[in-house]
């Protein structure tokens, strides 16, 4: 497996072109792996994320088992002559994971629920519009994704509720995009609703954390959802 991070260049016509719409970059993500055929449909899942830290700071993460190669996305969205991107090594990261750990996260989702708005109606997937529903989300699936998030000791919390956890959520975009139908009759508005979550976790089940790091948590991976990465807890 690898990480690879590649820092946009914002001020570039084709990094907003790219940033304006998760469709066309995920197209340009896929276009980095010589591997990768249209029909493939049983590849190892790519995943990937936008980290938009500052105005001038946005980066590019992407998980994938083949290496990539960026290029084209230098020449249409970076700094051709001086810079390019980083791609490490992700197994030995993977492999060295322990039960008990602690780690800082960020993870950009999809937080989708199912609904139904009427008696005998089919269900329907509906976004979570606050953050803490959107929290919930994330606390609901923590256990089978092999990690606990850190509560907040009671003498450190701010807030009577609402403040238990060592997480936040931050940075929600609303997209809207045009899909077509499986039978290709007719293209669908589909709405696509995205929130970055920060905190701290202890790793509880090593091998499903794995698994989460890997192949992504929630929907909409193909529009940057799901991938969730550790860092050294401060």
């Amino acid at each position: 497996m690898h990480l690879t991070r590649f820092r946009i260049n914002t001020a570039r016509l084709g990094a907003r072109s790219l940033l304006a719409s998760p469709q066309r970059l995920h197209a340009a993500v896929m276009s980095s792996f010589a591997g990768a055929m249209p029909s493939d449909t049983d590849r190892p899942r790519t995943l990937w994320r936008l980290d938009r830290n500052a105005k001038a700071e946005v980066l590019l993460y992407i998980v994938s088992q083949e290496r990539p190669d960026l290029t084209h996305l230098v020449e249409q969205a970076g700094w051709p002559t001086t810079a390019a991107w980083q791609t490490y090594d992700y197994e030995t990261f993977l492999t060295g994971l322990r039960a008990g750990d602690t780690w800082a996260f960020r993870l950009t989702a999809n937080p989708v629920h199912q609904i139904r708005r009427k008696e005998g109606e089919p269900t329907k997937r509906t976004a979570h519009v606050t953050p803490r529903h959107q929290m919930g989300w994330l606390l609901a699936r923590q256990e089978a994704a092999g990690f606990r998030i850190l509560t907040t000791p009671p003498e450190r919390r701010r807030l009577p509720q609402g403040d238990e956890y060592q997480l936040a959520v931050r940075d929600e975009h609303r997209h809207h995009f045009e899909k077509t139908s499986p039978q290709g009759s007719q293209r669908n508005r589909v709405p696509l609703v995205t929130v970055t979550f920060d905190g701290r976790l202890e790793v509880t089940d090593p091998d499903a954390l794995r698994r989460t790091l890997t192949q992504g948590l929630g929907k909409a991976k193909a529009y940057g959802c799901g991938l969730m990465t550790l860092a050294k807890a401060g």
